[in-house]
């Protein structure tokens, strides 16, 4: 039996974790977490979402911008979050509405497609 969702992955280009470390801990406020000492040599970092973990690892040679693959983070005040990316100069794209949520999506500064979803009460 599956029992919950551990982790998921991303990816950066190999010379962009410090940018990406910055993107995701800064920009994003997600806080990041230690990786195992066997895991530290292959380059990247890991941030905690919530009981999730999110890992944000290194590989060349991947167009990310060609792939609707994504990460979807629930957010409590998607209009405060809006102006954060606007403030920090990331384009916005509107999403396909789904009934019971407010949502909206994003490119992170490498090409991975961002989810920011709003349950409506």
């Amino acid at each position: 039996m599956i029992v919950s969702l551990h982790h998921a992955q991303i990816t950066v280009p190999p010379e962009a974790e410090a940018a990406a470390r910055h993107f995701y801990c800064v920009v994003l406020a997600l806080p990041e977490i230690e990786k195992p000492d066997s895991l530290k040599g292959r380059g990247g970092f890991w941030v905690q979402v919530g009981a999730v973990q999110v890992h944000v690892g290194t590989e060349g040679g991947v167009e990310r911008s060609a792939t609707k693959a994504h990460l979807a983070y629930q957010v409590d005040d998607l209009a405060a979050w809006r102006a954060r990316l606007v403030a920090h100069s990331v384009a916005i794209l509107e999403s396909v509405p789904i009934p019971g949520f407010e949502r909206c999506e994003f490119r992170d500064p490498f090409g991975n497609r961002v989810e920011f979803i709003q349950p409506l009460l």
